[in-house]
């Protein structure tokens, strides 16, 4: 069970992100929601994690995500968001490329993402208040064995809520995009190799069983 105020995500760590909506309310109340919700989960955590998966479900989600090293930000400078406030706004006038002084912690790019999913969301569904529950759950991932796992429970995570009877068969979730040809920006290479090959990877996801009981039952 994670505490209620869970430890902020630390620079050069794994973790396992997951979040429902509030009062297991659908989070994507239209089809279109879902590619909104790639498309400001790219904007906001590509420039501080990358994403080695990620499954779109009714009423929750989750990711695979490593959280870069501070250091790697340098050169780093996030442009002006849709939404309001640039997380690396520097009041000093500095270049916050060479700055990062202004860097805020890297939960705080979450939440920024959660605030600007949910705002969208809200406006396009003429509703008001909490999208999601928070805070947002978050569980650091040890070890590479433990990576691997978590990657085919977060894929498998449809057939396990008896959504599709097979998990392939989802179409929102970056299982397709890590064994296709096509540009994404997963970290599809580190995921392949992390399994050994494409067709280990496949072969992984075939031969173990859907996981029940892990970490959490959301």
């Amino acid at each position: 069970i994670m505490p209620t105020n869970p430890a902020p995500l630390a620079f050069g760590t794994f973790y396992h992100i997951y979040n429902r909506g509030n009062n297991h309310e659908n989070i994507f109340p239209q089809e279109r929601n879902y590619d909104y919700f790639m498309r400001l989960w790219w904007k906001h955590i590509s420039p501080v994690a990358e994403t080695y998966a990620y499954c779109l479900l009714k009423n929750h989600f989750h990711a695979a995500v490593f959280v870069k090293y501070r250091e790697d930000l340098t050169g780093f400078k996030e442009s002006t968001s849709d939404f309001g406030n640039d997380p690396f706004s520097d009041p000093n006038g500095k270049d916050a490329a060479k700055n990062l002084s202004g860097l805020k912690q890297p939960s705080q790019y979450f939440a920024n993402f959660f605030n600007a999913y949910a705002r969208g969301v809200n406006i396009a569904a003429g509703r008001s208040g909490t999208l999601f529950e928070r805070p947002f759950e978050r569980i650091p991932v040890t070890n590479e064995t433990y990576l691997m796992q978590l990657i085919v429970y977060i894929h498998q995570n449809p057939q396990k809520h008896k959504f599709m009877q097979n998990f392939r068969d989802w179409n929102y979730s970056s299982y397709h995009d890590l064994i296709g040809n096509a540009p994404t920006r997963l970290q599809k290479d580190k995921v392949l190799k992390l399994f050994g090959s494409r067709e280990d990877f496949i072969r992984i996801h075939q031969e173990m069983q859907p996981l029940t009981d892990f970490e959490e039952n959301i």
